[in-house]
């Protein structure tokens, strides 16, 4: 069995009808059960409670604006989840799951009031061994990664938001990152080895998922059951060079990471050992604070890159063309007041650009398997300066993938659907940031195995129940 019930349930006593928006949610009767859990009615919770970083879209920061849970509740132990759960159910109330907050999709917004569910107080490492650790999902990445070096460990990847991020938060949103390039995606066997989770059942059970089962909550961004802990593997520790490299044009930067991430999938005895490689553009790099006068108005890679590895690294980036800028430890650069590489990948980009430039947003696009840089070019002869291309080069299920997180100069709704249908028929996969609803925005259809574990986990929709179109 790649799955386990931990905890044997009664027979079901719900209603069989679904949750409906609008319907009269019995606020003061589920409060009632509550004694004793850390929970808070007022508005500044409540504000905080519905945010996260869906504003990168204009789009949803319009659609979701003024939704508010009614109450916020900081569960302490798996225990205390149960008892929420149990009274959503029993009273009808929905709920919401958040960790810190970072997602850019707009599901830790309630849509229909009740239960904002904050995770971040279940934050303990359980046991750690070699190469895993079981640990609670409100665990911040950073904390998390800190307790793994204590043990000469670190994780596989991490988002960019590492020193924000919640676990839980990243395992159920989150699809690739810092570290994607050595070690794949999230989905990739062996990253993710277990996830526990508590049903809206009555009563609620604690399920574990563990080999092809994890898919049935992993990126179904909390809607399906609510992750309360993790088996997620560790490799050892590496004191990794983050290296600056610079070049003439874009299409060099993408032909010298092309061949650099070749290198790292074919193994052998000239493999590359990095752990991130990223592409920008120069109209991008003015954005990153610190960097302005070295990256002298030129593409850049981004790289982290094992100590073995530097020397082999730069004879590729000579050999295009380029030249080496900046190299050091994280702290070294921080040191420097540079930021890190991790700093300047995926989406921590969109942020610095909007941290000075409100008027843009953004794009996530996935390349045709085996990547063409030649691609690349005729987009940005295409898109002009609506259009600023970074790219993430990562591993995916054995090959090497290449997503974009271009930059776009944001006029309207019907411009980025004109610009997606432009990158589809190029025959790349868009998905769309500018969505809540889960199949709209990746392979635009229903994921049948979290429908069905959904029929199961929530079988009254009370988990965000507009959120995606796999309604009970």
């Amino acid at each position: 069995m790649s799955s386990r019930e931990v905890q044997v349930p009664g027979a079901s006593e719900c209603s069989p009808q679904p949750f409906r928006p609008g319907e009269r949610v019995r606020l003061a009767a589920f409060m009632a059960e509550l004694a004793g859990l850390d929970h808070d009615e007022t508005l500044d919770a409540r504000t905080r409670a519905a945010a996260d970083f869906h504003w990168y879209s204009p789009v949803l920061a319009e659609a979701l604006a003024g939704r508010l849970p009614d109450l916020v509740v900081r569960p302490r132990s798996i225990d205390e989840v149960r008892q929420v759960a149990s009274a959503c159910v029993r009273h009808r109330v929905p709920l919401t799951v958040r960790g810190a907050g970072t997602g850019n999709y707009g599901q830790c917004v309630p849509l229909h009031g009740g239960v904002s569910l904050d995770m971040t107080g279940l934050n303990r490492v359980i046991e750690m061994g070699e190469g895993w650790a079981r640990v609670e999902a409100g665990i911040v990445l950073f904390d998390l990664n800190e307790a793994a070096r204590a043990t000469g460990q670190q994780l596989r990847m991490w988002p960019s938001t590492e020193r924000l991020a919640t676990l839980g938060g990243f395992i159920a949103g989150g699809h690739s990152g810092i570290g994607s390039m050595r070690h794949g995606i999230l989905a990739d066997p062996g990253n993710v080895r277990s996830l526990q989770v508590v049903t809206l059942e009555n009563p609620p059970r604690r399920v574990e998922l563990r080999g092809a089962d994890i898919q049935k909550a992993h990126h179904a961004y909390g809607t399906n059951g609510i992750i309360v802990s993790i088996d997620i593997a560790l490799t050892a520790a590496v004191s990794w060079q983050h290296v600056i490299a610079l070049f003439p044009d874009y299409r060099a930067a993408l032909a010298c990471a092309l061949d650099i991430g070749q290198r790292v999938c074919a193994g052998g005895a000239q493999a590359l050992d990095v752990f991130q490689l990223s592409t920008v553009e120069r109209r991008i790099t003015p954005y990153y604070d610190g960097l302005r006068e070295r990256l002298r108005d030129q593409d850049a890679i981004f790289a982290q890159v094992a100590p073995d590895s530097v020397a082999g690294f730069e004879a590729r980036v000579r050999a295009a063309g380029g030249s080496v800028a900046v190299r050091g430890t994280e702290a070294e650069l921080i040191a420097a007041g540079l930021p890190p590489a991790t700093e300047c990948a995926y989406n921590h980009t969109t942020l610095q650009a909007l941290k000075s430039d409100r008027g843009v947003t953004y794009l996530q696009v996935a390349y045709p398997v085996p990547f063409d840089p030649a691609l690349v070019a005729m987009q940005c002869e295409r898109f002009g300066d609506e259009v600023l291309m970074h790219h993430e080069f990562s591993q995916a299920g054995g090959q090497l993938t290449v997503f974009a997180l271009p930059l776009v100069r944001y006029f309207d709704a019907p411009q980025l659907r004109e610009l997606i249908a432009s990158f589809e028929a190029d025959g790349c996969l868009i998905f769309d940031p500018h969505t809540w609803v889960l199949e709209d925005g990746g392979m635009k259809q229903v994921d049948e195995l979290q429908l069905d574990f959904k029929r199961q986990a929530d079988p009254l929709g009370l988990m965000n129940p507009e959120i995606g179109r796999a309604h009970v």
